[in-house]
Order: structure tokens, then sequence, then C-alpha cells
């Protein structure tokens, strides 16, 4: 195969190859991964595993290994990566693509380029980065966003009527319709006909894929709309009584197709799924009466002039379809310590993040010049949602031994992905257990600045696991269900129809019955625990998707069972928001006047959300809409007869939570997801807009976040300072962000506000020049729990700053100047260390918590640097 005379052993001596043949006919990626420790653990070798399933599928699996720091002879286990379930009979494009370029000639030639010596330790290396993720998902958007830009300027959207939207968004729109069909198509939900062209073409009349446009009406609008939007029972043409745009859950253009019967045979292998990823965005209203059209789905042909998206950009050698067959796509979410060499929902959330840079003003240019790096890395989120977690739990229950420290230890080997054995439920006693989930089920996490959702995905993979862990049969969560059922109807200002208690009752045990695994615990914990905000609509269309994808995959097809054995999503709308979190509402003087009234419409307004929530026809949604518009309208009448400003009142009024394509220009979290009291987890990547380019709301900024801010700060500062607004006593805000704060002349405000209102756990400062390779800033993690003004440790430290600034200001001696610097540094925690190796030690703590915030200031006022 190779010359090998010149081929040292380096660490490795050679490499072994297991072949495995297994009895089932197909393994999760998490059992192949368990095999491949198993079998590597007891071989001080590099070892690649091939398996080969009773049905002839093959994978290979990979495992990363490095040099015990400690013992030579032996090595540590790293993540594994696979290329799972190839077909040897017929392959996947993509995974003859894989196979080639782990070829010896390849991955010699990496080598070279890349100085790997010439040894086993270099070719496992070349291997391993033919494997990596990072790099597939850097390819897929470089194709993608190629396509993106083609699009643009190819295809035809709306203009001049009462609502467009800009073409970038309606491609944004598109590719995320579609990719989630892509993804559930892995669960053969989806006939697969329905994106060959040659089966198409001959269900189409007249064809043409040059100068045709018929496959994205006729075919895909009526699998979005009429399909995947609308029940079983209800589907069909649009025809005579029933013939009217405003009934979007009928089939259109069935004079466009050469056999309606077969396309509907196709779409029938197809269940409801639901969820408002699939709602028609076209208005209610006809465009004489002040309506729009945005997806133009209608058989009006005078309605969708000037709507069109070639076919040639789905099936041309450069189509969307043809560029998604050539990767390989997997419905699990990759973790740190194992990788399908496939497209993850991961992965998808870091290509969406990567286009929404592409299409914001602020980014647009820098983006569309490099292929992207505006995600937060992986790495980053799983840590900042760990040290989150740990903190919000350690608050909420508490150890049977009191042993503070080991409780932390304790809850943060539960939440380790690399906890290999699963043994982490053997660390608690039975109370305490209890009390975890408890706390879990009561937690409320938000993320102020949601972008395509990396966060909040973060925090329901972990709490997920967690329980996972914990409650492995969802005995004690399905209880925790119940039970919040029935203290929300005996909390009720109306007591609840007695039929509907016992139907939700019903429905939390039909849930736990029919659908085990993490379907149970993650659809509750996206109800009660995980809310998100943006200024952008489409950008939390993108973080639904990725919670309806979560979903999906949690669920087994049954073709005998009704809708296919799927329960049909849940409804986002009103869990993640387009908003502007910064702005606030202003509050009424004479609220407690009419206090009653306006809590009694609020509870009925959130009871309503809440049924539109789980309401999975169309009329039941149609409904909750209809009713939460009548409340809203009362609401703002209520309020602006307690004083709220009628601006206000109308604000309240007229935003829409089921209107996809609006944005509301201010954020309350009490009337917006029914939180009154703080959340417990603020969490998130604020957008970092520097201040030049804040915009006309720069001066409303200012006024309410004068407390944090000057006219020089970048727009971070303000969402430091309404995260902490936003936040119970006790909550934890945790940020990556720039570290411009700790040692710039504005960064003072935010600094003395978090200083006095805050208890500063932790932060951590980039030990690399940059962590986001395309945007132009040195990050920082913050760890911030916020506190009483009576807090011990903050008031220490504020009376410890007091008397150095004192000392400072009075001229006093070098000594005593010194001598109060040194007390005010040893109010700090921690030594300068890496957080871990998770890190790729990316990330420093700081040399002390408070000196770093002081900094460059505390330094210049004594004429010494002390870094």
């Amino acid at each position: 195969l190779f010359d090998t005379g010149d081929f040292d052993s380096g660490n490795a001596r050679s490499f072994l190859f297991v072949a495995v043949a297994l009895n089932g006919a197909s393994y999760s990626r998490g059992q192949y991964a368990t095999f491949t420790r198993e079998i590597n653990k007891r071989i001080n070798l590099p070892t690649v595993v091939l398996f080969k399933t009773a049905t002839d599928l093959l994978t290979a699996s990979f495992v990363h290994r490095r040099e015990h720091k400690r013992d030579s002879n032996r090595d540590v286990l790293g993540h594994v990566s696979l290329i799972r379930e190839i077909d040897p009979i017929k392959p996947h494009r993509a995974h003859l693509d894989i196979l080639s370029d782990l070829s010896l000639p390849q991955r010699l030639a990496w080598m070279n380029a890349h100085d790997k010596p010439p040894n086993f330790d270099g070719l496992l290396a070349a291997w391993l980065n033919a494997l990596d993720t990072e790099e597939l998902n850097r390819r897929f958007y470089g194709d993608l966003f190629g396509w993106f830009e083609r699009a643009i300027r190819e295809a035809i959207f709306p203009s001049r009527q009462k609502r467009t939207l800009p073409p970038e968004e309606h491609i944004i729109r598109l590719i995320t319709r579609l990719m989630f069909v892509w993804f559930i198509k892995e669960k053969n939900l989806i006939a697969t006909d329905l994106f060959s062209e040659e089966r198409i073409a001959s269900l189409l009349k007249n064809y043409d894929r040059d100068a045709g446009d018929s496959y994205y009406r006729a075919v895909l609008q009526n699998l979005f709309f009429a399909t995947l939007n609308t029940e079983i029972d209800r589907r069909g043409f649009s025809k005579g009584s029933n013939a009217t745009h405003r009934d979007f859950s009928r089939y259109r253009y069935e004079k466009e197709i050469a056999d309606p019967d077969r396309l509907l045979a196709l779409f029938a292998q197809t269940p409801f799924i639901n969820g408002g990823l699939f709602d028609c965005l076209d208005s209610e209203e006809s465009t004489r009466d002040g309506g729009y059209r945005i997806d133009c789905f209608t058989d009006n042909p005078n309605q969708r002039r000037g709507y069109s998206i070639p076919n040639r950009l789905f099936f041309d050698d450069d189509g969307l379809i043809p560029l998604f067959n050539r990767y390989k796509f997997t419905v699990e979410e990759n973790t740190p310590v194992e990788q399908e060499v496939a497209l993850d929902p991961e992965l998808l959330g870091k290509v969406f993040e990567n286009l929404l840079a592409a299409y914001n003003p602020e980014t647009r240019d820098t983006a569309r010049k490099q292929t992207g790096s505006y995600y937060t890395p992986r790495p980053v989120v799983d840590y900042m949602v760990d040290e989150a977690l740990v903190a919000a739990l350690a608050q909420a229950c508490s150890p049977s031994d009191a042993d503070t420290g080991f409780w932390q230890d304790q809850l943060r080997y539960l939440l380790d992905y690399e906890d290999a054995f699963n043994d982490a439920h053997e660390l608690f006693e039975e109370e305490e257990t209890a009390g975890i989930v408890r706390a879990i089920s009561e937690i409320k996490v938000l993320d102020p600045a949601v972008g395509s959702g990396a966060f909040p995905m973060g925090m329901l993979h972990k709490m997920a696991m967690a329980l996972r862990r914990l409650d492995p049969d969802n005995q004690r969560w399905a209880t925790l269900q119940k039970e919040r059922a029935r203290t929300k109807a005996d909390a009720a200002f109306d007591t609840k129809d007695p039929q509907e208690r016992k139907a939700e009752l019903n429905e939390i045990s039909d849930t736990f019955e029919r659908y085990s695994g993490d379907f149970g615990r993650k659809l509750y914990l996206i109800q009660n625990s995980i809310f998100g905000v943006d200024i952008q609509p489409i950008a939390t269309q993108i973080a639904k998707l990725r919670f309806f994808i979560s979903l999906a995959i949690e669920q087994e097809p049954n073709e005998n069972a009704p809708n296919s054995g799927i329960k049909p999503l849940p409804n986002l709308e009103t869990r993640f928001i387009a908003a502007d979190t910064l702005m606030q509402l202003k509050a009424a003087d004479q609220l407690d006047l009419f206090r009653q009234q306006i809590e009694a419409l609020q509870t009925k307004l959130t009871e309503n959300r809440e049924r539109h929530f789980h309401a999975t026809t169309r009329p039941k949604k149609l409904a909750c809409r209809r009713e939460d518009t009548r409340l809203r309208r009362a609401l703002a009448a209520e309020l602006n007869s307690a004083g709220l400003p009628e601006d206000d009142a109308n604000k309240i009024t007229y935003w829409d939570p089921y209107d996809q394509n609006a944005k509301a220009d201010w954020f309350d979290p009490e009337y917006m997801f029914g939180i009154a009291d703080g959340f417990d987890i603020v969490i998130g990547n604020p957008p970092y807009v520097r201040q030049e380019n804040i915009g006309p709301q720069k001066s409303s900024f200012l006024a309410l976040y004068s407390n944090a801010a000057t006219a020089r700060s970048d727009l971070y500062c303000y969402f430091y300072a309404r995260g902490l607004q936003l936040l119970r006593d006790g909550g934890m805000h945790v940020f990556v962000c720039s570290n411009s704060w700790l040692d710039v002349g504005y960064g003072a405000k935010l600094q003395d506000l978090l200083l006095k209102n805050a208890h500063i756990q932790a932060i951590y400062e980039s030990a690399v020049e940059r962590q986001f390779s395309t945007a132009d800033i040195n990050t920082i993690i913050s760890v911030i729990r916020k506190t009483t003004a009576n807090d011990s440790d903050a008031t220490r430290f504020v009376h410890l700053l007091e008397s150095f600034e004192a000392a400072v200001a009075e001229g006093g001696k070098r000594r005593e100047i010194v001598k109060s610097r040194a007390e005010l540094i040893a109010a700090g925690t921690g030594g300068r260390k890496f957080v871990g190796d998770k890190w790729g030690g990316k990330y420093l703590r700081a040399p002390n918590i408070y000196h770093a915030i002081l900094n460059k200031c505390a330094d210049k006022l004594v004429g010494k640097e002390v870094r």
C-alpha cells in the first residue's frame, strides 16, 4: 500500500483494526461509541473498529487518543468519531466522499502539507482531521452560501404591498423549512420521490427545469402548508365551497399537476407535524382590504404575481437538492464525546448564525468576505451552561450532609457529557435526587439575544441529560408535570372547567406512556423553562426550528398508529419571540387601583397562550389567536385606565405573538412570557455593535440604562444592565462578550453597577487573540450572581473599593495606597489557571476577579502596572 521504511513508530507503534459482527439491524450513535470505547480500553494502541449489522450496514469508528500525562504506558481516550451505517450496495454520496478522503494518498498529502510527523501518530491525526465535523460544517456552509447568493439574484418576491420582506429573509425562511424536511426525511417521514427530479417531472404538467417554476409551488408549498401543517383527515384540494384563499390548509395548483392522485399519495406518507414552522404567512385579509402576501400560496395568478423561484434553483448541478444530497444528515446532535461525520442539528444552527451574519447590516460585509464563525463555539456554550446550571441548582436544593463544596462537584459530574459510566445518579441520596429534579422543573432561563438558539438548546440538552440520569423512567418528572397542571388550575382566577382539567392531566399521562425517552422531558422543559428573544423575526424562526427538530427526533414512526405514531409539535410562538429586549414599557402610576382586573386578564391571557402551545389543529389555534386578540385589547384598556400611557397600551394591543413577520419594539417578560418574578438564569452572547453604529435608539437606551452606560458604550453594555434587571435576586447572569469594558473609560459605570448589585463569581479572559475567528474582538466569559445591596461579599468589596479610592483621592502615602489595594485584591478569588482541558486552553481565569475589573483603572492611579 505504501512504503513504511521511513515510517517511524512515534507514540503509537501500529494500528489495530477490529471487525465486529452485530446481531441487530441498526444501532444508535451512542451504542457504537460505547462499543468502541470498551474495545479501545482493553487495547493499548490506536484501534479502528469496523462494525457490520445484521442488515450488512457498515460503520467505521475512530477514537481520539493522547498519552497519559502521568503514566506513559497508558493512553487517555477522547471523543469517538463515526462514519455510521454505510450501505455497501447503494452507498450515500457523502459516505463515498468521506471514505475517499480517508485514503492513504489523501492523508499522506495532508500530513506533508501540515508538517505532521511520518508516523502512526501523524496518520491518526490526519484521519481524525478528515473526520472533523467543524471542517464539514465550513464546507457545507460555503456551498450553501453560494446557493443563497445565487437564489437572491434569480428568485423574485412580492413588493409594493402593505408588508414586504427582503429577498434574503425569503431565502433563509425557505432554507429553514426545507432543512427541517431534510432532517425528518432521515426518520422516513417524507417520501424521497418528492425530491427526485425524474419523479417530479412526470407529476407536473409541462415541467421545465430552466424556464419553469412549478416545483416550488405545486410540490414544496403543498408539502409545507397543506401537508405538514394540516391534519390528515382535513387534507384535500381547494374546490367548490372551500375554494378560498383564507384556508391555507387546502392543496392548491391542481391545474399544474399532471397526476394529482399520485402526488397526494406521496404527501400521504407524511404525518401532521404542526409547530408553526409551516404556517402560511399570507394574511387572512384580501389585498383590497389591506392584507398582504408573503408566501403567495393561492390559485389566483394575480395574487402571486411577482413571486417566482425557478426550478433550476432546486435541480440543476448547482441546485439546492443536489447540494443537500452531497451531504449526510443525522438527527442526533453530536456531543463533545461522540460525533457522527454528518450534518447534525447543531451544525445547522451554526450555518444559520452565519447566514444571519451575512444578512445583518452590522456584520454583512465581513460575513460575505469570509466563511464565517459568528456562532458561539460549542465548548464555550457547554461551559457557560454548566456554570449557570450548577450555580442555580446549588441555590435551589441542598445536599444532605451540608458539604456545599462537594455538592457543586456532584452537580458538575451530573452535567458532564464525559460521564462515560453514566453513574452520576449514584452520587445522590433519594431526597437529593428528588430536590434536583424539582429544581430543574422550576428553573426559568432567558437568552435575551437568542440568534439561532445555541444557548437555549445547550440548556435543553443538559437539563434533559440530568433528568435522564436521575430519573431514567420519568416517574418523578411525570408526577411533577401533573402537580404543576393541578396547581395552575387551582390558581386560575376563574375555576377551570373540570373536563378541561381532566383532559390536560390525561394528555400528560398519554405523553409519557406513548413517547418514552427524552420526548416528555424536552416537551415540558420547553413549555415551562426555556425562553428566547431576538430583534430579528427570522432568528426566532431558526431557534424554533432547532427545538422542533429536537422534539421530532425523539419520536419513532409507527405506520399502523394514527398520524404514523407522531405527536404533533407544540406551538413555540410564545416561547421564542421577536422583540427589542432593551426597550421597556413605562410603569403605570395608578396600577394598584386596577390590580384585580389587570391580574385577571393577565391570567386569562397566560392560560390562553398555554392552550395555544398545545393546540394541534388549525381551528383550535385560530380560536386561541382570536381570543388572544380580544384579551389583549381588554388588557390594554385596563392598563390605560390605570395610568399606562396610551402609546404603551397600544403596543400591548397590537403586538401579535403569532405574526411571524413582525417584531415588538419593546419587551416585557410578565406580559409576553407570564414571568413576573424574574428569571433564574440569563445567558447568551449579546450583539457586538460599536457605539457609533447603534442607531437612533441610542438616546432611549442611554435614558433607560444611565447607571451602566455612557454615550461611548458599545451595545453589549446595555445588555449587561438589562440582563441584571431581568433576573430574580440570586439569579445567574452568564455572558460571553468583548473584554473591553474591563479596561476602558466607558466601562466604569458598568463595573460600578455590577460591583454594587452583583457578586462576580468568575471572569474568564481569552488566552488566544480571537475566540470568534471573524468577530474582531477579544472575549471574556463572565459568571455573575445578582445580589441585594446587603450581600456580604459585595458589600465588603464596595467598602474596600471606597477605602482605596479615598486613599488615592486624599493623596495618601504610597504604602497606605498599596496596602488598601492589596486588601481590595484579596477580596477576589482564584489564581491564574486554565478553566479545564475541555476548553483546549482557550480561556483563563482572570488573575483575580475584582482585580480584572479594576485592571488598568486602579493601576494608573497608583502609577504602576500590576499585570
